[in-house]
């Protein structure tokens, strides 16, 4: 961890960072800040390395809501911490290093794993195409942080992270706009002033933002002036630069800095903007320019990527926290027709326009969003028309069908099935309590005929999830939710695969594989290899430490208990309109 600054990412053909922390300084945005400044299409970060601990805890819907903050700072590379090795007649689950992630075949859940795949591919792919759009350009206070070093504290990102507080980014995002950082050399090697743009590399940025400096360097702040007087809009908060930085600096080069800084912030001819209290930044910072995206009612678990290429603007949206979140976007593009692209199934579909805006001065189209908890959805905007759909009117809509009683279920091999009268964990049984695996439910469904009817779609509902409190962890994340499905299926309509389902909605469109009359179902779930750990001795690291000395600390060994597992319901059959089943 030495303390070289962002900008020495200059030299590395692809800048990597690490961290799920997307709404203060770390390296995950320090690398993607360093790659569209020096135009690498490729950024790469550590990923999942302490996913919900204690090990073989992590599910897919972990995964994914970890991934989302990652793609939300700019990347578009995961490199995946981890897949521990195991060698041949080790005891299940197998080796495990001492962090939580142990993401591997052991993982009974992995029956979804090329569904969680291509979800991450799908995005991958998306967000390396055409250029970044952020407004925002954050400076890094390199100098101040340099300043406060002390013996064995010489670590520039948390030093950089302190220094610039914990509002600064979240009112910059709650706002409506996105941002990268960049600092003294990268505006010295590839900034100028393009009337009331700083330009940074191929980046454009119309807002820069000086957050609680005191050092600068005269020629970074004299850059400034200029792109303040072009018309663009400088912000400095908490207090004014006042110093030049280095032991050698005089008194009047101190001067120099404090004379301009005054000039440019203060009196009845300035040009630039200080906010003194940082929760109040969102506000001045939508006063002075149009948000990108603009939200019928604040959000702040709601965070955006914006990239435009020669003919779309492309828009990635997730909902970071663990409630649905309803609610209008108005979105800062011209023209355009609105498409949604999911992620999930690689599906297109029209999105409405609730309102298009032309003017000029305040452009935008607006659209509905609704997003689960942990959710995320690509919305592009470019000229091309889908073929029209044919409108059927959706008839009456019949009652949901239960389907919560009666299923024939079957535990790993075994051949033999038993009815569950009625859905419940496995952990609730003493014979499967410490069950790790693979269970197959059946059943028979009669599907009434007025459930079949053109302009009506049929959807196998698993129920909902239920929030769990969220609370301060000592490393890494978790999607705080407890899901009907524990933890993923894949679904099987008279012996046809429809597809999986792990993350919210936990809801499947099954219409299409549905016959009038009798119709079987088969749902094959997997749960945690942490319910097998829970049963059986935990590792021994005695010998180990005796002979190595200790190298590390098992994660939250203590915390290893058997974790609600299958179908919790209740389950139905729903019909829905056409139109709402996508």
């Amino acid at each position: 961890m030495p303390p070289a600054e962002m900008s020495s990412n200059a030299l590395s053909d692809l800048p990597e960072g690490e961290g799920p922390q997307w709404k203060v300084v770390r390296a995950t945005r320090w690398a993607s800040s360093a790659s569209h400044i020096y135009g690498r299409p490729v950024t790469s970060s550590e990923t999942w390395t302490w996913i919900h601990s204690p090990v073989f805890r992590a599910a897919p819907l972990d995964i994914k809501a970890e991934a989302d903050l990652h793609f939300l700072q700019g990347i578009n590379q995961l490199v995946g911490h981890g897949w521990p090795y195991t060698a041949e007649g080790v005891e299940y689950p197998g080796w495990r290093f001492y962090a939580s992630g142990a993401l591997d075949e052991k993982n009974p859940w992995w029956i979804v794993m090329p569904d969680v795949t291509a979800y991450l591919h799908r995005l991958s792919f998306l967000l390396r195409q055409g250029e970044p759009a952020n407004d925002v350009a954050l400076y890094l206070p390199n100098s101040d942080a340099w300043a406060s070093f002390s013996a064995g504290r010489v670590h520039l990102i948390e030093t950089l992270r302190d220094q610039v507080g914990t509002d600064v980014m979240p009112q910059v995002f709650e706002a409506g706009f996105n941002l990268d950082f960049f600092d003294d050399d990268a505006l010295k090697q590839t900034g100028h002033v393009e009337k009331s743009s700083m330009t940074l590399g191929p980046g454009r940025y119309r807002v820069v933002i000086l957050p609680d400096v005191e050092r600068i360097p005269l020629e970074t702040l004299q850059k400034l002036a200029d792109f303040a007087h072009g018309g663009g809009v400088l912000i400095a908060t908490r207090r004014l630069p006042s110093l030049a930085p280095g032991f050698l600096v005089t008194d009047a080069e101190n001067g120099q800095v404090r004379d301009l800084s005054r000039s440019l912030f203060e009196g009845p001819s300035a040009v630039a903007h200080f906010v003194e209290d940082e929760k109040q930044l969102g506000k001045q910072l939508a006063s002075l320019l149009q948000s990108d995206i603009s939200f019928s009612a604040p959000a702040p678990d709601i965070g955006f990527v914006h990239r435009k290429t020669k003919d779309a603007e492309i828009y990635f949206v997730a909902n970071t926290g663990n409630t649905p979140v309803s609610l209008n976007g108005t979105f800062r593009v011209a023209a355009g027709n609105a498409e949604w692209w999911d992620p999930m199934s690689g599906r297109i579909s029209k999105a409405k326009a609730l309102v298009q805006t032309k003017d000029l001065t305040k452009r935008g189209i607006t659209i509905s969003l609704n997003l689960e908890p942990y959710a995320s959805r690509v919305l592009v905007f470019s000229r091309r028309s889908l073929p029209p759909r044919t409108a059927r009117r959706a008839p009456a809509t019949p009652a949901p069908v239960d389907l919560s009683n009666g299923w024939q279920i079957s535990f790993g091999q075994d051949s033999k099935s038993k009815t569950m009268d009625r859905l419940e964990s496995w952990t609730d049984k003493k014979e499967t309590r410490y069950f790790s695996g693979l269970a197959t439910y059946g059943k028979d469904v009669a599907v009434p005929e007025n459930m079949l009817q053109p302009g009506l779609a049929v959807r196998l509902d698993f129920g909902e999830a239920k929030l769990i409190p969220s609370q301060n962890l000592r490393a890494g994340m978790q999607a705080w939710l407890d899901a009907p499905v524990r933890e993923a299926a894949v679904v099987y309509v008279n012996d046809s695969r429809v597809g999986s389902v792990w993350s919210p909605p936990y809801s499947l469109d099954i219409t299409s594989y549905l016959k009038h009359g009798n119709n079987h179902l088969k749902i094959v779930v997997g749960n945690l290899a942490v319910n097998y750990m829970a049963g059986h001795s935990l590792p021994d690291y005695r010998l180990l430490n005796l002979r190595y000395g200790v190298r590390f600390e098992a994660q939250d060994m203590d915390k290893i208990q058997p974790v609600p597992a299958g179908l919790l319901g209740p389950i139905h059959l729903v019909s829905v309109a056409e139109a709402e089943a996508h």
